[in-house]
């Protein structure tokens, strides 16, 4: 068969046969037992209600073992034969190139040089999943494979509930994930309510079709980590910046650390995905004795070098040390998944990774207990180095919010607020959220380098004409964005699709979407599909994150997400994804997403400036309502821009008053 067949046939009437368990990738840890013997009944009952009858008394046995093996039913034996990657958009079978595309961003999630755990469909993040399993999939390719322009596919948690009659400006997908009733939003309530095959982590841009490799987060790390040093007045050159996680991140943070020419150190206890992310050329060296670590970051940073370095062990020894040692830390971070802390997004000191993966499934408490233990001596570690001078920040993974659970000593004075601040809170937040900057990405559906490389320019020469005129406040934001659009060919950041990201305000990305549209007419460059990571301006309600700069009580709402994503689906999105979970946590965060289709026709203009107006500045609004200096004057200037807003302003308390 075809690869066009295949994709056509979606579950095959014939089975194919079971296949051996691959042990060269990266797998999913195993998660824990939580279901009772009825429970996993019901599992079984429900993996096989995507198969024919005839195929029950087979399955069964194989669907048991996997469910008593790993904790889910993946269906292993339905992953595809062909090659998972992000194909050109040419090759997909369809009536729609709409859903052309989407095809296109699932399988570049699902890419192996992409995605953390590909066989468990595990995009990144420990969890975050575009299906629970490989019915899923192959269900919803054939969905997409036969889908007209006036039909809609709706997506819950993963599964394929069918194709609704819509029209033609609908969105093609409307996705959900883990959109549970509040109270069932605890940790082990995903344990379940997942292995059950009910609901799944979408994490953002993972079960949203939206992810673009480590460049995303590559990024949003080189902008907080240049405005981190300069928080701290001080060169990136000679600065050492100390983190850890390698994993569902993809090496980010050290890449990152590169660009911004400081030297870097990065923890990580896997080995595999360590070793991985030195071939992927994410890191530049691999070091797994702690004395020898001392003497190279000692010499890297006499030297000035521009380097990062893996430290293949736990970042507690790399704190503790530092300190004992006198090594001076300038930034400090941390990006574990400890969104996911008792599932391997976060391990215990004093064990090996085998040892935390054995104790992690077989004895779930005393590994609780274990990262618990850890987190303290983490917290106490990092507090130390903070006494001396460090900067710490908090990148939005629940670092502290586990910590503090733990009872690790990172709370402030009031013991309300944490004693470091998000990255959001002193960074992203007032510098370029308020301002309507963020993570703006698009993907060359041909999958030619050379109409990314022509869509950089185009981005570049936008970003240039309108500096000439932009605000002194927003002057440092256009300059670093056209540094690295300027850098982003150099640093071979693509890995998967033909994709690029950089920030970008309202303005900035209805003139660059409608510059790519106006190319995309002329014929010089193919389709382009636009989206964003959920972590921006307008499309996530999270307090410990993206709204963690949010002063006026709100933070712990998310009417701004649900408002993003509904007003997305009628303004011209060609899919919408709304999820619970994110970087931060089930049940901690509401992020919405978006996927918008470049065709070159007029119609494509009008959706693109109708919906990147509103994706934009529906945050800003919110964020002006909560009083925020730079979202007030940014909000402000859209209302001049356009006569249709009329956004109501706060009117501001003189603090004397208050106080009297």
């Amino acid at each position: 068969m075809t690869f066009q067949d295949q994709i056509q046939q979606g579950i095959p009437s014939v089975l194919p046969q079971p296949k051996p368990y691959d042990t060269t990738i990266n797998h999913a840890p195993k998660r824990k037992e939580i279901l009772s013997e009825d429970e996993k009944k019901l599992a079984l009952r429900n993996a096989l209600r995507y198969f024919e009858p005839k195929h029950h008394a087979e399955l069964i046995p194989e669907f048991k073992e996997e469910l008593e093996k790993y904790g889910r039913i993946y269906m292993y034996r339905l992953r595809p034969e062909y090659r998972m990657y992000a194909r050109p958009i040419s090759e997909y079978p369809g009536k729609s190139e709409q859903a052309k595309a989407i095809m296109l961003m699932i399988q570049n999630n699902l890419d192996y040089a992409v995605a953390q755990h590909p066989h468990e469909l595990i995009t990144y993040g420990g969890n975050g999943a575009v299906f629970s399993n490989w019915a899923q999939y192959l269900l919803t390719m054939k969905y997409l494979s036969e889908m007209t322009e006036e039909q809609t596919l709706v997506m819950y948690s993963g599964h394929p509930m069918g194709l609704f009659p819509s029209h033609k400006e609908a969105p093609r997908v409307v996705v959900t994930n883990g959109m549970m009733i509040p109270n069932y939003s605890k940790p082990d309530d995903w344990e379940k309510f997942n292995a059950l095959g009910v609901t799944q982590y979408g994490q953002m841009t993972a079960g949203s079709y939206m992810y673009i490799g480590p460049q995303g987060i590559v990024h949003g790390t080189t902008i907080t980590v240049l405005n981190g040093f300069r928080k701290i007045m001080k060169n990136p050159s000679g600065g050492l910046f100390v983190t850890s996680g390698l994993g569902g991140m993809s090496g980010a943070q050290p890449k990152a650390g590169t660009i911004a020419g400081c030297v870097t150190v990065c923890a990580e206890v896997n080995p595999k995905i360590t070793k991985i992310r030195h071939e992927q050329g994410w890191i530049h060296e691999i070091v797994e004795d702690i004395t020898l670590l001392v003497a190279r970051v000692r010499k890297a940073l006499d030297n000035k070098e521009i380097v990062s370095i893996a430290y293949l062990g736990n970042i507690v020894d790399v704190w503790e040390r530092f300190d004992q040692e006198g090594l001076h830390i300038d930034l400090g971070s941390d990006q574990t998944s400890l969104h996911n802390p008792w599932a391997g997004g976060y391990y215990p000191i004093g064990f090996t990774f085998e040892e935390s993966n054995e104790m992690m499934a077989n004895n779930p408490e005393k590994f609780k207990s274990e990262v618990q233990k850890t987190l303290r001596r983490h917290a106490d570690a990092i507090n130390k180095h903070t006494a001396k001078g460090t900067y710490f920040f908090d990148y939005g993974n629940a670092f502290l919010l586990e910590a503090s659970r733990a009872g690790a000593d990172v709370m402030a004075a009031n013991h309300i607020d944490f004693k470091y601040p998000s990255y959001v809170q002193d960074i992203m937040g007032p510098m370029c959220f308020d301002y309507g900057f963020g993570p703006f990405r698009w993907v060359c559906a041909s999958g030619k380098p050379e109409d990314l490389a022509k869509t950089d320019k185009i981005a570049c020469d936008v970003l240039e004409e309108m500096m000439k005129n932009s605000p002194e406040e927003i002057q440092q934001q256009m300059a670093d964005n056209i540094q690295w659009i300027k850098g982003a060919q150099e640093n071979k950041l693509v890995v998967g699709s033909q994709a690029r990201i950089l920030y970008a305000d309202a303005e900035g990305r209805t003139k660059i979407a409608e510059a790519f549209n106006q190319a995309i007419a002329r014929g010089e460059i193919g389709y382009v599909v636009l989206g964003r990571d959920h972590h921006d301006v307008s499309g996530t309600d999270s307090p410990y994150r993206e709204t963690s700069n949010i002063y006026d009580g709100s933070r712990f709402t998310a009417d701004m997400a649900i408002h993003n994503v509904i007003g997305d689906s009628f303004r011209g999105a060609t899919w919408v994804s709304i999820h619970n979970g994110g970087g931060v946590g089930w049940g901690e965060v509401i992020n919405g997403g978006f996927g918008m289709v470049l065709d070159g026709s007029k119609e494509a203009s009008k959706r693109l400036e109708s919906m990147l107006f509103w994706d934009v500045n529906n945050g800003i609004s919110r964020r002006s309502w909560a009083r925020n200096e730079g979202a007030i004057f940014a909000i402000k200037r859209a209302m001049e821009s356009q006569p249709l807003l009329k956004v109501t302003l706060p009117n501001l308390v003189d603090d004397a008053l208050l106080n009297n």
